[in-house]
C-alpha cells in the first residue's frame, strides 16, 4: 500500500522534540493517502460481517462459526458499515458533527468509549484498529478512540505498534468501566445455553460463570459482532457476552448482568487526532513518548534518572521489539557471544510539556537516545471508575 513508504521516524535531536506537524495539502503522507484511500476503503471486511450459521459436528468442543453478509437495514448504522468506509460516502455526510472512528460494530465497547468522550459525536465503525488510524490520517474522520490497556488483560500491543507506524497525536485518554452482560433471545434462560460467543478477552474475564454453565466458548473479533450473530442466527441455545447497549441495538435480552469475574474491569482508551493540543498547567497532564536507547550498560539508568531527578512520576513503561533490526550482538569478538533484542520504550509520565522540568527531563533523555518521539501531551482522566461499579 502507498502508506508503507512513508517515513515517520524523527531525529532524537530535533528541536521540537518530535512534535511533527501534519500538512494536509503538501505532505507526502497526504498525497499517498489520497491516492490509496479508495483501495483500502474497499477492502473486504471480515470482522464486520455478522457471524451466523453455527454448525456442530457432534463434538461439543468443536463448533464452527460461519460468516454471513450484513443484512441491509438491520439497525441504523448498517448502511455505514456495508459501504466499508468508502471515502466519497463518508466525506459527503453531515460535517457539522464531530466524527470519531472506533474498531468494531455499533454496540462495541470502543463505541461506548467514543460516546463517553464526545456524547454528541457521529461514531464511525472500522474493520480493525489500523483502519481507524488511517481514517484520521486521511481526513475521513476527526478523531479515533482505541484501547491501549486493560487492568485485567494488560497492554494492547497492536495499538502500541500502530502508534509508531502512524503520524497521529494522542490528545486525550479515558477510562471505561467494562460491564459484561450475557445476552440471548426473549424467553431464554442462561441455563438453556449450550454455547456462548464473544471476544476472547470477554470469555476469559467471565470464566467463572461460563464454567458454572458448562457451555462451549466461541471466540470472535468483537463483542458487538457476537451480539449481532446471535440475533441473526436465531438459535435459542447460543448466547453472547457484550454490553447492555449491544442488547438494545440488536434486540436481545439481558440474561445476566455484571458477569465478569472482577468487579473493577477498566480499559484505558486513547483519543487520537491529526494535530496535537497545546499543553497547559491548568489541570493535571500526562505526556506519552517513545524512544530507543544507545547500547551502554548504564543507559537505562540514565534515561529513567532524567525523570527521577526532577520528581516526575512514570505511570507506564512498555517495551516493544524494534522491528527490522531486532537483534544486536553484544561482542562479536568473543566466541559464543550473546545477542540481545533491541526495543522501543513507551513511557507515560505525569507532567505537562508546559512545565520547564518536563522539558529539561526530555532534553537529558535525548542525550542517550537513538530515536525519540513525543506521542502526545494531554489531560489526565480523573474519572473514578470504582465509584460507578
Amino acid at each position: 500500500m502507498a502508506l508503507n513508504d512513508c517515513c515517520i521516524w524523527g531525529c532524537a535531536k530535533a528541536p521540537q522534540l518530535g512534535m511533527a506537524n501534519f500538512h494536509p495539502d503538501s505532505s507526502r503522507l497526504s498525497v499517498n493517502l489520497k491516492q490509496g484511500t479508495e483501495k483500502w476503503c474497499k477492502r473486504e471486511c471480515c470482522c464486520l460481517r455478522a457471524v451466523s450459521g453455527f454448525e456442530s459436528s457432534g463434538d461439543a468442543d468443536r463448533i464452527r462459526v460461519q460468516p454471513s453478509v450484513l443484512l441491509e437495514g438491520f439497525h441504523k448504522d448498517a448502511n455505514i458499515i456495508n459501504k466499508q468506509l468508502r471515502g466519497n460516502d463518508l466525506c459527503s455526510s453531515d460535517r457539522s458533527k464531530l466524527r470519531v472512528a472506533y474498531k468494531g460494530l455499533p454496540g462495541a465497547y470502543g463505541e461506548d468509549a467514543a460516546l463517553k468522550a464526545y456524547p454528541n459525536c457521529e461514531t464511525v465503525p472500522c474493520l480493525d484498529f489500523e483502519t481507524a488510524f488511517k481514517c484520521v490520517e486521511s481526513w475521513l474522520v476527526d478523531k479515533a478512540v482505541v484501547p491501549i490497556e486493560s487492568c485485567i488483560a494488560g497492554s494492547i500491543h497492536r495499538n502500541y505498534d500502530l502508534l509508531i507506524r502512524h503520524n497521529l497525536h494522542i490528545v486525550g485518554e479515558l477510562h471505561l468501566l467494562i460491564k459484561h452482560c450475557l445476552l440471548g433471545h426473549k424467553g431464554v434462560r442462561k441455563e438453556h445455553l449450550t454455547s456462548v460467543i464473544s471476544h476472547p478477552q470477554a470469555l476469559v474475564q467471565c470464566e467463572t460463570m461460563l464454567t458454572d454453565l458448562g457451555v462451549t466458548n466461541i471466540a470472535v473479533d468483537d463483542t458487538a459482532a457476537a451480539a449481532r450473530a446471535v440475533a441473526l442466527d436465531g438459535r435459542r441455545d447460543i448466547g453472547a457476552i457484550a454490553s447492555s447497549r449491544a442488547a438494545q441495538l440488536y434486540g436481545l435480552h439481558i440474561l445476566a448482568e455484571a458477569i465478569q469475574d472482577d468487579d473493577v474491569n477498566v480499559t484505558r482508551f486513547l483519543i487520537l487526532a491529526r494535530d496535537p493540543i497545546i499543553p497547559g498547567t491548568d489541570r493535571p497532564y500526562k505526556t506519552s513518548i517513545v524512544f530507543s536507547l544507545d547500547e551502554d550498560p548504564s543507559v537505562l539508568f540514565r534515561a529513567l534518572g532524567a525523570f527521577a531527578l526532577r520528581n516526575i512520576n512514570l505511570s507506564k513503561i512498555e517495551s516493544r521489539p524494534l522491528k527490522h533490526c531486532p537483534l544486536s550482538a553484544v561482542d562479536d569478538s568473543k566466541e559464543g557471544s550473546a545477542e540481545s533484542f533491541k526495543y522501543l520504550l513507551y513511557i507515560d509520565f505525569e507532567a505537562s510539556l508546559a512545565d520547564p522540568c518536563a522539558r529539561y527531563a526530555l532534553e537529558n533523555l535525548q542525550e542517550c537516545t537513538r530515536f525519540f518521539r513525543i506521542l502526545g501531551c494531554y489531560p489526565v482522566d480523573k474519572t473514578d471508575t470504582t465509584a460507578s461499579s
